[in-house]
Formats: C-alpha cells, sequence, structure tokens
C-alpha cells in the first residue's frame, strides 16, 4: 500500500463518495495512607482476589525490603464507594497516595488544589524518558501530577482470514482503509462492526479521526472547552466520517448494539473490523477466532502529524494536603520502576506505562506496548478528557452522525451550545 499524503488526497475521498469508560480492565484503584511515622496503609477496592494476593504477597514485601523503615498495611474497598470518598477525603484528612485516572478525572482535582506536584519525583529519577508517552496523560501546565502505571492500546482488530480471502493488507494510509473498505462492501461484507448503545464507541472514531487530523494540542484544546464544535477545522473530520457511514462501511443497526453486542457480526463473518480496546481480545478468542485476529494502528491521514493515540491511563497521585509527602514520593517512584509496572501490568493484563518494562508475551499486548511506547504523546478518550456533561452530549451526537450524516449542521450546533453553556467560552 502507498503513504499517500492527506490533506489533498483526503479531500479528493471526501469530495467523491462513489469512489471508543472507565477502563474495563482497569487495575484496581487503591489508596496509601501514612497512619502514623513508618506506616503506610494501602486501600483497595477492588474485587479481584488475585491483585490482592500480589499486593499483600510481592509488592509490599519488596517495597518493604528495600525501605525497612516503613511498613505497609492494605485494607479492601468497595469499587463504587471509592469514587464518592475520594472526593469527600481528598479535601478532609487525604491519605498519602491515591490511584486514580490521568486526563480530565486528574485535571478535575488539580484544579481545585486537591493534588501535589510531582515533576521533582519525574526529574530525579529520569521518568520523562522512561514514561515519555504517557507523560502527556499526567502533565498540566508543564507539570507532572503524577505517576502513570498501566494503560492499554485502541487500534483496529481485523479477521485477517477475511483480509486474505479478498487479497488485503493492512493499510499504512486512510487511502489504504478507504479502498479496503470498499472492497469488502463490494464482495458484501461490512467494513466495520460496532455498537453505540452505550455512546462512548462512537467516540473512539471522533477521537481518532481528529487526532490523525488535527493532533494533540488541537484535541485537547476542544476537550479543555476552547475550541468551537463549528470550528472549521473539524469540517474535514467530520466529511470522512460521513462519507464512511453514507456508503455503509459500519454495521446496520448499531445504535442497538452494546459493544458486546458489537463483536457478533465480526464472529461470524459479517463485518471484518472493530475500532475498539484491547479489552475485545479475550472475547474474539472464546469465540473461536484465535490466530484469525490481527491488529493494526489506525492509520495516518495527514503525513504531516505526528502519530498520537487512545489509551486510558491509571496513575498515582500524592494529595496536596497529605502529611507524609517525603515517603510519598518514594512510593511513587517505586511503582514508576520498569519491573514493578511490568509485574503489574501482567497481572492485570494490560500494558506498562515504562518503556523499559519486560516487553508483554501476549500477542497483542506485545504489539501495543510497542505502539504505545513509540507514540507522540497519548489521550485518555473522549469521555474521560473533556467533562463528563459535555462528553455525554458530545457522543449522543456522535451516535446520531453515524446513523443520519445529513444532520451534522445541527448537531455540531446542538454540541456547540453545550460547550458555550459549560465552559462559558
Amino acid at each position: 500500500f502507498s503513504q499517500t499524503p492527506a490533506p489533498a488526497l483526503l479531500r479528493s475521498l471526501v469530495g467523491s463518495e462513489m469512489c471508543i469508560r472507565d477502563s474495563l480492565m482497569a487495575v484496581p484503584l487503591f489508596i496509601v495512607t501514612t497512619a502514623m511515622g513508618g506506616t503506610i496503609n494501602v486501600t483497595n477496592n477492588s474485587s479481584n482476589t488475585d491483585n490482592h494476593k500480589l499486593w499483600k504477597e510481592k509488592i509490599i514485601p519488596m517495597f518493604e525490603k528495600e525501605n525497612p523503615g516503613i511498613k505497609v498495611k492494605m485494607t479492601i474497598y468497595d469499587h463504587e464507594a471509592y469514587k464518592t470518598a475520594i472526593r469527600n477525603f481528598l479535601q478532609a484528612e487525604p491519605p498519602d497516595v491515591v490511584n486514580w485516572f490521568s486526563g480530565n478525572r486528574m485535571k478535575f482535582f488539580v484544579d481545585q488544589g486537591l493534588f501535589e506536584d510531582v515533576s521533582d519525583v519525574w526529574s530525579q529519577h529520569n521518568l520523562h524518558a522512561k514514561l515519555s508517552s504517557a507523560r502527556s496523560t499526567v502533565t498540566l501546565n508543564n507539570k507532572q501530577w503524577g505517576v502513570p502505571t498501566t494503560y492499554y492500546q485502541w487500534g483496529i482488530y481485523y479477521r485477517k482470514d477475511i483480509f486474505a480471502k479478498h487479497g488485503l493488507g493492512e493499510p499504512r494510509s486512510m487511502a489504504d482503509l478507504m479502498h479496503i473498505c470498499a472492497t469488502l462492501k463490494q464482495n458484501g461484507i461490512t467494513p466495520f462492526t460496532i455498537g453505540t448503545k452505550y455512546l462512548w464507541t462512537a467516540a473512539g472514531w471522533f477521537d481518532y479521526l481528529n487526532l490523525r487530523i488535527n493532533g494533540y494540542d488541537f484535541h485537547m484544546d476542544l476537550m479543555g472547552g476552547d475550541v468551537s464544535y463549528e470550528d472549521k477545522r473539524l469540517d474535514l473530520v467530520f466529511d470522512l466520517w460521513g462519507v464512511m457511514a453514507r456508503s455503509g462501511y459500519f454495521i446496520e443497526n448499531h445504535a442497538s448494539y452494546s459493544w458486546q453486542e458489537g463483536q457478533a457480526p465480526m464472529i461470524n463473518g459479517e463485518a471484518a473490523m472493530y475500532l475498539m480496546g484491547n479489552f475485545v481480545v479475550p472475547d474474539l478468542v472464546k469465540a473461536g477466532l484465535g490466530g484469525k485476529i490481527g491488529y493494526f494502528q489506525f492509520p495516518v491521514i495527514d503525513a504531516s502529524v505526528r502519530t498520537y493515540e487512545d489509551a486510558p491511563t491509571d496513575s498515582m497521585h500524592i494529595p496536596s494536603r497529605a502529611k507524609n509527602k517525603a515517603d510519598a514520593k518514594k512510593f511513587l517512584a517505586f511503582l514508576a520502576r520498569a519491573d514493578i509496572q511490568g509485574i503489574i501490568a501482567d497481572a492485570s493484563g494490560m500494558l506498562p506505562a515504562n518503556n523499559q518494562s519486560p516487553t508483554p508475551t501476549d500477542e497483542f499486548l506485545k504489539i501495543g506496548f510497542k505502539v504505545l511506547s513509540e507514540s507522540a504523546g497519548l489521550a485518555q478518550f473522549y469521555d474521560r478528557d473533556t467533562t463528563p456533561e459535555m462528553a455525554k452530549e458530545g457522543m449522543k451526537g456522535f451516535q446520531e452522525f453515524m446513523v443520519k450524516p445529513e444532520r451534522e449542521k445541527q448537531i455540531r450546533k446542538r454540541i456547540e451550545r453545550v460547550r458555550k453553556r459549560i465552559f462559558k467560552k
């Protein structure tokens, strides 16, 4: 396949219509607090007993051995209760280290002055190099407000057997992908499956199209409410997306399916590709597609735009009102290490944020590790990068657009009204 640069080619494609949560595989959330000098209380809100065992029998003993003056105790909390509790204890008597989500979810607490600047931990332990691809997920105002621990890749999963049958290879450009879609459609196969019943899957398409066309800075400015949804720079995003929708490149009735139900067309061979997070793989393998599934990055659209990826990330943070920040920083540095992140990621089926961690043995995680480590930067996903209210309205619009692309103008106008109301910009 060719690597023809975009904007001219892309515009020719658009002008001729004839021619993805919270992390579903998230590492359990945990809090670390200091009860008294030399004691760190770790609270874990996961129901994953294997993970509890990992922390109690391996991670904690390793930390205590290397830091003989500090003892660690773990207490387990309910997952849902934690989401409310963290908002309360950060403003009252917070623990010393908390696990949370990067991106806008982190920004919410940073803006309230509840998270500590830990840029010194990054500088002292050379984390700018070791956590380079995930650095943007915890960076605000050129400062680092936490340490990313694990994440997972998004991308396009496809049926290798269907591609082979029709003489298709992995695309290296958007032109290649459009050729693949046209070929599959001509042979009675819907190019992409998707289930947009719960909205966020449609956001995956918006994220990648915008990141590939307009780049990371523009995308994050949009997420932060600084750019209008009627901005002309988004025209090409909706133009290309609209061509795909009008061409029948997505399965019919996808608004009625959950992301899990959206797997069925791919499993039975009615569709060949799925833009999704790596958590989709186990279900496809269980359905008998082991060895028949391949993966490729969302292709380049504009060769002048650097390649960024969606990679929902969990991270560790120190509350600004923590009492033992010195030991908290030791713990963050420990959890940022390549060996420790490798252990945690392996147990959770995710990827370590440290690019020097051992390469995963799983086929798709191995590919994802390379993709994310070499990425120019990582977005967190639409509903993590913007505010909850904005995400809800935006994703409703994206789902509607995929069903009725002719309503683009009205949809973007409606989303824009919400942006102005929420961000007052």
